[in-house]
């Protein structure tokens, strides 16, 4: 059972590598690009809600969030630019993923670190 659910990750990681691209084509709407960024810097991130190492759970916020998030690009994104976007993946040996998306999903987390830092200070 972990088995599957760790391929249905890899899966999830891939697809949103395909989102990644569609988010940088000038045919996806500028929502959709930002619904992407977002969940895409997630799935990418080392960082998770539940940690990976914890059994089952770890993967249960990847299953979850990730694909909320990209269902609702999807409805978003033109239907031939995400297929364009599948085949570009489906052919390169590397995910598609730049240093761009590194950098995503690090000021990403720092953003998010400082907005918890500033709501636990105005709480005291």
């Amino acid at each position: 059972m972990l088995r599957a659910w760790r391929e249905r990750a890899r899966a999830l990681r891939r697809e949103a590598a395909v989102y990644y691209l569609a988010a940088r084509d000038p045919r996806t709407p500028w929502l959709a690009r930002a619904i992407v960024l977002v969940t895409v810097a997630y799935a990418l991130s080392p960082l998770d809600l539940i940690p990976d190492v914890i059994p089952v759970l770890g993967y249960l916020d990847d299953l979850l969030i990730v694909p909320a998030g990209l269902l609702l690009a999807r409805r978003l994104i033109p239907p031939e630019v995400l297929e364009a976007h599948r085949d570009a993946v489906a052919s390169s040996p590397g995910t598609g993923i730049s240093r761009l998306g590194l950098a995503i999903v690090i000021v990403t987390w720092l953003v998010t670190a400082a907005l918890i830092a500033a709501v636990i200070l105005r709480l005291r």
